[in-house]
């Protein structure tokens, strides 16, 4: 499985993976989508360039270990429902705001935050998993 022609085409794979991952996570929360999706496909990404390079490879390519990715995640999830809080709604209720970017108004709200964060929930668990199962192959 590891021959000369994945091993060339893995990281292109791998970065027009990651790349429509993003878009998944951008659109996921007019259209069918979102950070769930968005980060299996990112770690399927990297599983694959993790098959055809290597874990050590993977690992380099990731500045942060993917269980801290993970909780990063976690902790913006948690933090889009406890804004709806501080604001005196109930929990989870989405917030939006209208800030002015280059004289545009860009509608930016806290259920973008919450998909991020389960974007990066699950591209660090399931990371995470392939590393150690690839790992485990290895030996």
């Amino acid at each position: 499985m590891n021959t000369l022609i994945f091993r060339t085409v893995a990281p292109f794979l791998t970065a027009l993976m990651l790349l429509f991952s993003v878009f998944v996570l951008l659109r996921g929360h007019n259209e069918p989508g979102g950070g769930f999706i968005g980060g299996l496909i990112a770690a399927s990404g990297l599983a694959i360039f993790g098959i055809a390079r290597g874990v050590a490879a993977v690992r380099r390519a990731l500045f942060f270990h993917p269980l801290s990715i993970a909780g990063c995640g976690l902790f913006l999830s948690t933090a889009a429902g406890l804004l709806s809080i501080l604001v005196g709604v109930p929990f989870m209720t989405g917030l939006w705001i209208y800030p002015r970017l280059l004289g545009l108004e860009v509608p930016l709200s806290s259920v973008m935050l919450f998909d991020l964060g389960v974007y990066l929930v699950v591209l660090g668990a399931i990371t995470s998993i392939a590393l150690a199962l690839e790992e485990k192959e290895m030996e």
